[in-house]
């Protein structure tokens, strides 16, 4: 998503519909970018929920004002993190903006919905919105899933997969490639016992100092496997 630096702090979701492939299940979504915007990948965070949110919005229901609560919801955590990302930039008028959209989505959503608190993240919100430079006094708030907050260790493999590139974006662009492909590669393997590339995965978020060098093998591991695809396509041609 773009940074929009105008009055109302708007910003336009539907020109990634293409960019962003297939879509991501709205539990995913939500574990996946919690954990991105508890560990600091602020901004980054919108890129699960964008992924989950965009289909529930393929048929025009914003515009016909037919809302659910999932797309309520994903749709203001995404103006959260682009509120937070705002207001740590010193951007106060497209802080304030998007807090104030954030606000009008979540606040008709019950408490505790899909297990995710929102209480302090609509406060959160509102505090933006009245006060953008709050963040540079009080800093932001973790969100939490069922009590916990969100972080890399707590997600799963589905949620890992999804989590792993944007961290590579984030960090280096260079490793996104590599890192969703391993992601493809981890998903295909789901349940056969090959669990290598998913423990790459899983270590490339944990351990920040390692990345390069984890990134590293997983780039071996995907190499490893297009060469056996290669060789296996040989055989029929």
């Amino acid at each position: 998503m773009p940074d929009n630096d105008d009055d109302r702090g708007d910003y336009d979701l539907s020109e990634n519909r293409e960019a962003l492939g297939a879509p991501t299940d709205v539990a995913v979504a939500l574990h996946a970018g919690s954990a991105l915007f508890n560990e600091g990948f602020v901004l980054a965070a919108h890129d699960p929920w964008e992924a989950a949110w965009l289909p529930l919005d393929a048929n025009g229901a914003v515009d016909a004002g037919e809302y659910g609560d999932d797309e309520r919801l994903l749709h203001g955590l995404i103006a959260t993190a682009a509120a937070t990302h705002h207001a740590t930039d010193r951007n106060w008028a497209g802080a304030v903006g998007c807090a104030e959209n954030a606000v009008d989505y979540l606040t008709p959503i019950e408490p505790q919905y899909r297990g995710l608190a929102l209480d302090p993240v609509r406060e959160w919100c509102r505090r933006l919105a009245a006060d953008p430079e709050t963040v540079e006094r009080r800093g932001r708030p973790d969100i939490r899933i069922d009590e916990r907050v969100v972080g890399f260790a707590d997600l799963d493999l589905a949620a890992t997969t999804v989590a792993a590139p944007v961290v590579a974006e984030t960090v280096t662009s260079g490793e996104k490639g590599v890192v969703s492909a391993a992601a493809d590669l981890a998903r295909e393997e789901y349940g056969t016992g090959r669990s290598t590339i998913a423990e790459l995965l899983f270590s490339f978020l944990q351990h920040p100092d390692s990345r390069p060098q984890i990134a590293a093998r997983l780039a071996d591991r995907v190499e490893r496997a297009e060469r056996k695809r290669r060789d296996v396509d040989d055989l029929f041609e």
